[in-house]
Formats: structure tokens, sequence, C-alpha cells
């Protein structure tokens, strides 16, 4: 297919760009060295969470934009997206994040703390089993008539000789593709079980703490995390790190005691002091960066997605 567009990338920031460009009557191409069952996105836990992601001010209308848009998705099935109440709590003394408000954050009464907690909030938001999410877009993208190619970059240089508008979504990888030193790997770590009746969700939001504790419940499963190793780009499961997982998942919630460990997932979170969106001319072409998520790529997907399709469109518009 002769193609309008490439974007270099098939998780989730990657598919929603793409998908938002096909829709705009672009015809795009997906090139990505992992299909998207294979991405870190698959990998994800996942829950709408601005987590590990700068600048704040952007930061908050992306998170916001995607909000709306999974909400909106969340009433067919076929997404993966749920929408499920739940907690996040403290075992110091801390305020309601910034965010809290978009979600109908909410205080919890002391009695409905977790044991060894001291603060918490309450609140409803979109859970989304992310291998079947990323399917869905893949879906989506197809009914547009694009397409998602295996292809690997050594250079940015090669993409720019495949379209006149090529979108880097590409993660971690942006480390190497475009010489960026900034992009830091963070390894996460999750362990998935048998659901045994958990439906609500909980995560721990103690300010700095040492490990990550959450418990996602899907309709069959419970994903469980995680851990939050910088520098690490280790994508082999560590049996050890899975074992203590479990074991803080199941002191805040034991029910989980005895549930048959289905998986593990491990995935490199794209940290970066600010993410990177923005364009520039490359070789007579159209080079647009959209990468640096850290643990906010779903948080963001579609706010940045729509934000990299208007920058395309201004451009393109501009030249013609």
């Amino acid at each position: 297919m002769s193609a309008d567009a490439v974007v270099i990338g098939a998780g989730v920031s990657g598919l929603t760009t793409a998908v938002c460009l096909a829709e705009a009557g672009m015809r795009v191409r997906v090139d990505t060295d992992r299909p998207p069952g294979a991405t870190t996105s698959a990998a994800a836990g996942a829950m709408w969470d601005p987590y590990l992601a700068e600048p704040s001010d952007v930061v908050e209308r992306w998170s916001r934009e995607t909000l709306s848009e999974l909400v909106a998705l969340g009433v067919d099935k076929d997404t993966g997206i749920r929408i499920v109440e739940g907690t996040q709590e403290s075992r110091i003394p801390c305020a309601m994040p910034t965010w809290s408000g978009l979600v109908g954050g909410r205080l919890c009464a002391p009695e409905d703390l977790r044991r060894g907690f001291v603060a918490g909030w309450r609140y409803r938001a979109p859970l989304v089993d992310m291998p079947r999410y990323l399917h869905y877009l893949a879906r989506r993208l197809a009914e547009e008539g694009s397409s998602i190619r295996s292809h690997r970059y050594g250079a940015v240089e090669e993409a720019m000789r495949e379209a006149p508008v090529v979108v880097n979504c590409s993660g971690t990888g942006a480390r190497a593709l475009v010489d960026d030193p900034s992009v830091e790997a963070v390894r996460g770590q999750l362990v998935v079980v048998e659901n045994p009746g958990i439906e609500s969700f909980f995560c721990d939001g103690t300010p700095d703490a040492d490990e990550l504790t959450y418990i996602y419940p899907h309709a069959r499963t419970v994903v469980l995390g995680g851990t939050s190793d910088r520098g690490n780009w280790d994508l082999s499961p560590d049996e050890e790190a899975a074992h203590r997982i479990i074991a803080r998942c199941v002191a805040v919630e034991p029910s989980l005691s005895g549930a048959r460990i289905l998986e593990q997932r491990v995935g490199l979170r794209p940290a970066r002091t600010r993410i990177r969106l923005a364009e520039e001319h490359h070789g007579g072409g159209l080079l647009v960066h959209n990468y640096g998520h850290g643990g906010a790529g779903l948080t963001l997907s579609w706010g940045c997605a729509r934000e990299v399709a208007e920058r395309i469109r201004r451009v393109l518009t501009a030249t013609a």
C-alpha cells in the first residue's frame, strides 16, 4: 500500500495515532518490530491514571481528553474497557491527586480504609484489558483499509523514505531510533491470576512508595502489580519479584491467597523528563514525535493522538 503516513510502533500510542489519521482520511501504515500483543502496552495493567508523565499542564489536558474517549468506548464490550469503582490509599497522610476531580474522587472514611492505610479516595475510572483493547484498535484500523507491517528501522531516516509523513511512536525504541539518550526504560512486571470474586480495584497511592501495589479486576482474571525498575531493560520475568507482588496484594486483599497464576507480563515504560510531542521537517518530509509517555501511555493516548493529527493537518494545509 502506498501510504500517506507511516506510524512507527504498534503500542497503544501508535495504534491510536494511526486510527486518528486513518479516520481523518489518510492512507496509513503501521510499521513495528513487535506485533500489538507483544508490546509494552499489552503488558500494562491497565487503568486510566496520569502516572510517570510530564509536563503536568499538557498531561492534564491529554488525560482529560482520553478519559472522555475511554468512557465513551466503554459502552462497547468488545473494546475490553469497563468503568470500575475502587480506591487509591496511602500509608501516610496525603492529599487527593489533582486529577481526582475528573473521576469523581471523594475521600474515604477512616473505617473504609484497608489495614495499614491512613488516607484514601474512592473514584470510578476506565479499567482496560489491554490485549483485548489493542486487538480492538487494530481491527478498527483495518476497517479503514490500513495495515500493520512487521519491520524494524535502524534509523528514522529509513522511515522518511517510506512516506511524506512519519509519526514516531516507538516508545523506548526512540532511544536508538532518533538517538535520544533521555529516553529511559522503567521496567514493569505484573502477575495475572484467576479472579476469586473481586469487583473493585485497589491501588497503593503512598507518595514515593518503594514498590507498586495494585489490584485490577477483570471478569475472569485479576491483574496484580507491580514493579517500577528504572534503567532495567530486562524483559524476562523475575520469579522473586512475582512472589513479592503476590505477597503484597494478598496482604491487602486476602481473598487472593491461593488464586491460580495464569501468566506474568513484563514491559518497559518509556520514561522521559518531558513527553516529546513535536514536529520537524526532516529530509523533505514531516516527522512528528509522540513518545516518552512513561506509565501513562493509555491515559494520554487519545489526547496525544488527536494533537498529532491536528498538527499534521495544519502543516499539510499550510504547504498545500
